[in-house]
């Protein structure tokens, strides 16, 4: 069966551990009471995250263009091709919709991002209390959107691999 490349896989994993990262930085510190050097922390280590995804998001979608994916197998229904596909195309959205509707919704509360605390983004709007409220709203939903595609997604290759063993999985295991 023929797999993804290399880089492909690279590119997929290492987005995939970025994302649960990322996600996961963004439960626990928006849980955390007050303001503390701890909070803050995690709030700079998640915006320099989401600037990370959305930079190997667009080396990663420069990769897929140039590098389709590799077919289905034969013995895969239709209307599944065609779903993974919707699937994929959302996730690809996600990639890019959320850490930048977090850029925007940081800049709308009046902060700058700093990436790494070296380099500060270029500041597009300024502090606006009424589309940080809306921002806040959309890069909360757009993440659980996220979250959800992830989950169908994994789901899916699960299904793959363990009822149709069709060999789908396989194709994005760097040591299968």
């Amino acid at each position: 069966m023929p797999r993804y490349t290399r880089i492909a896989m690279l590119f997929h994993w290492l987005v995939a551990l970025m994302i649960i990262g990322a996600f996961t930085m963004g439960l626990v510190m928006t849980e955390m009471p007050g303001i503390t050097p701890t909070k803050l922390k995690f709030y700079s280590w998640h915006k320099w995250a989401g600037v990370t995804i959305l930079a190997l998001a667009a080396l990663r979608l420069l990769w897929r263009l140039t590098h389709p994916a590799p077919p289905y197998p034969s013995t895969m229904p239709g209307w599944q091709q065609r779903t993974a596909n919707a699937l994929h195309a959302l996730l690809y959205v996600l990639m890019f919709a959320v850490p930048l509707s977090g850029y925007f919704y940081t800049l709308a509360a009046g902060f700058p991002v700093v990436y790494f605390g070296l380099f500060e983004l270029p500041v597009l709007i300024g502090p606006d209390q009424e589309l940080k409220a809306v921002l806040r709203t959309v890069h909360y939903w757009l993440n659980m959107t996220l979250a959800a595609c992830v989950a169908i997604h994994v789901a899916a290759a699960l299904k793959h691999q363990f009822i149709d063993r069709d060999g789908v999985l396989k194709r994005m295991l760097p040591l299968a």
